[in-house]
């Protein structure tokens, strides 16, 4: 299949015709039904028909920039799937984005018209036109309702500033939030998105028979590419189903239970995760829960992975495989698979690709790069074809061509005897004790490290205190968490803690505990455990 702005749409228009019956999405299952689960479905056939019964709305609404606040939903893929053959710019809104966040991206990216499926929460969002205390230019000017595959969908109109400043092209605007409270939008045109999708279609060997299950939100862009997009590039099937019956509830619970009926009842064969789902599953299977029975490709990816647990996965059989990438570069850059899995990689560069390395060993990578930053005149449509993105991570290859991610460049820090330590890689291993949900851990330009931890359901100070010293027992001396305190909260979205992938935002935890980190300094002097 060629690379061009319309590869996605011309396969569901190849598959209808090929395939018509095949079903290409499965939706929610409806109350009362079994536990075997009814889906509502479209087959390729109805889907096409659906996309372009979705573009005629999307005309008459007169979108210029289309948000989406939605839940996973057929209504999701289809509004994405429409707004891509009129070359909408379509930007997804995240539940699990704070207000602020919110109404930043809605104003950021000028957008005009927004559906959701929460009309209630959306129009709270614009109540009192303000937001701590600073005046909101945005209004909602009228609000239409109407049934869009499974979902009865509220399109609002919004007011509009001006024209907004994005790039010739841009076709999606995913707002990745970074490290810092205020969320970027990201510009991608048609051609990245079908590079990775059509990158990911051959290294995970996708095919007819797939059922891929999105446990993760459509309106992350790893879900988008790997869960929507591949699955039909395959002429595969996806299902997909409200937060609320894949397990997520909120920004940071999960009903393991839930989560592991989803994948039977759907007979998954593909899945993506992220670390903390991952170990969810694992320590679930541990436990006695059966299985999945289907799985073949568990992609797993969006923060660092500790060896440990892909071993503990491994062990209980389950097919996983680590990637690597970033929003600039339209999400996945590198991917382990059957064919070339290494553990303690992120794999290889995906086939479209080009990776090498600045001096200090950050990694740059050249191949469905952004376009340029919503509302940054600077930047739009100012980066070369050629251009190699510097994506903030410190890494090398192995012989092999493995790459291997050792630390985030502006994490890294060193301590007062002059030795480079990467938090990332201690927080992974402390947080693979089942009595550490969460750790941060700092020591810049000190004699050892404090760590901030935020405890898994039920543990003990206790239990705490025999978990680190035994983590720390595998660590070289400088790397030890010599003292440690309790968080006074789990670290989330919701209180810019973390962010939407799973990242710590460091500079956040660090002002809230600064403090008392400072006081464990001056009590404790050079104690370690």
């Amino acid at each position: 299949m060629n690379l061009n702005s319309q590869s996605i749409i011309a396969a569901i228009a190849h598959f209808a015709v090929k395939s018509p019956n095949q079903p290409a999405l499965q939706g929610r299952i409806s109350e009362g039904k079994s536990s075997e689960g009814e889906y509502s479905a479209l087959s390729y056939a109805e889907l096409a028909i659906a996309i372009e019964q979705a573009a005629q709305t999307l005309k008459q609404s007169k979108a210029r920039i289309l948000g989406m606040a939605m839940d996973n939903s057929l209504a999701w893929a289809i509004v994405d799937l429409a707004a891509m053959q009129l070359s909408i710019p379509v930007v997804p809104l995240p539940y699990f984005f704070s207000a602020e966040q919110m109404l930043h991206a809605i104003d950021d990216a000028d957008i005009n018209v927004v559906l959701s499926d929460q009309p209630i929460l959306f129009e709270q969002l614009f109540s009192a036109f303000s937001f701590n205390g600073k005046s909101h230019d945005k209004k909602i000017l009228h609000k239409t309702p109407y049934l869009l595959g499974d979902r009865v969908l509220t399109e609002f109109t919004l007011s509009v500033k001006n024209a907004s400043v994005l790039p010739t092209s841009t076709a999606k605007i995913t707002y990745t939030s970074g490290t810092t409270g205020k969320p970027k939008g990201v510009c991608l045109d048609a051609l990245a998105l079908n590079q990775v999708a059509l990158s990911l279609l051959q290294a995970t060997d996708a095919r007819s028979t797939d059922s891929h299950l999105s446990i993760l939100p459509l309106s992350t862009l790893l879900e988008n590419i790997a869960g929507l997009y591949v699955p039909l590039l395959a002429g595969a099937t996806t299902t997909l189903l409200p937060a609320a019956q894949v397990g997520l509830t909120g920004a940071a619970a999960l009903n393991v239970a839930s989560m592991m009926a989803a994948l039977n009842t759907s007979k998954a064969t593909t899945t993506v995760l992220t670390p903390e789902l991952l170990t969810a599953l694992v320590s679930a299977i541990e436990a006695g829960y059966p299985k999945p029975a289907c799985l073949r490709f568990i992609a797993v990816g969006g923060a660092s992975v500790a060896p440990r647990l892909l071993k503990r996965a491994n062990a209980v059989g389950l097919p996983v495989y680590e990637g690597y990438g970033l929003s600039e570069c339209a999400s996945v850059v590198a991917l382990n698979t059957p064919l070339s899995n290494k553990l303690g990689s992120v794999g290889k560069p995906l086939p479209h690709v080009t990776i090498k390395f600045a001096k200090d060993g950050e990694i740059l990578v050249k191949g469905a790069g952004l376009l340029g930053y919503a509302s940054n005149e600077s930047i739009a449509n100012n980066i070369p074809d050629d251009h190699y993105w510097p994506t903030g991570d410190i890494g090398h290859f192995d012989n092999e061509g493995y790459l291997y991610i050792t630390a985030r460049k502006k994490n890294q820090f060193i301590t007062s005897f002059g030795r480079n330590v990467a938090p990332e890689w201690v927080e992974r291993e402390l947080t693979l004790s089942p009595f550490i949900a969460q750790a941060a851990v700092f020591g810049e330009a000190r004699p050892w490290n404090v760590a901030i931890i935020s405890p898994a359901k039920n543990a003990t100070s206790a239990e705490i205190y025999i978990s680190i010293t035994e983590i720390n027992q595998t660590l070289p001396d400088y790397a030890r968490v010599s003292q440690w305190l309790l968080a006074d909260a789990p670290f989330t979205p919701l209180n810019d803690q973390l962010t939407a992938n799973g990242r710590l935002r460091r500079d956040v935890i660090w002002q809230k505990y600064q403090p008392r980190v400072n006081k464990k300094y001056k009590e404790q002097g050079y104690a370690v455990l």
